[in-house]
């Protein structure tokens, strides 16, 4: 058993080492906004990723790639003895959930209110080998 166990915790160690990840919590831009730049990564290399980033219009694509650039000096950190052309990385996974709400009051006609919600998100950034998926 203790042989068994020992394998097992060397192989996930191996395949953590391939991954790096990267987390933005409490962004102040509502989930909806930052989902639509997500979704224009998901999947894709990490050097076409962060060009597309970086010629999008959109105020969430430069928190992205700020966080996009966090996950590959994390992976770096990792990986000191490879180089990042030849681990031909690709954005894995990238989660965008919602956070905290804040609440604030809009006055009405008639002195009543409405209820504003200021959204905010949280996004986790997953970077993989692609030679990995591939096998």
């Amino acid at each position: 058993m203790g042989v068994r166990k020992k394998q097992m915790a060397e192989r996930i160690k191996a395949e953590k080492k391939q991954i790096a990840f990267a987390k933005l919590n409490n962004c102040p831009t509502s989930p909806r906004k930052m989902r639509i730049v997500a979704d224009l990564v998901r999947g894709v290399e990490v050097e076409k990723a962060l060009a597309i980033l970086r010629f999008n219009p959109k105020e969430a694509s430069r928190k992205l790639e700020k966080l996009l650039l966090s996950a590959l000096a994390n992976w770096q950190a990792k990986n000191e003895d490879a180089s990042l052309e030849d681990a031909d990385l690709i954005v894995k996974e990238i989660r965008v959930d919602s956070a905290a709400m804040l609440k604030r009051l809009r006055p009405a006609p008639q002195g009543r209110a409405h209820r504003i919600r200021k959204r905010s998100n949280h996004v986790t950034l997953v970077l993989g080998s692609n030679n990995n998926i591939a096998s």
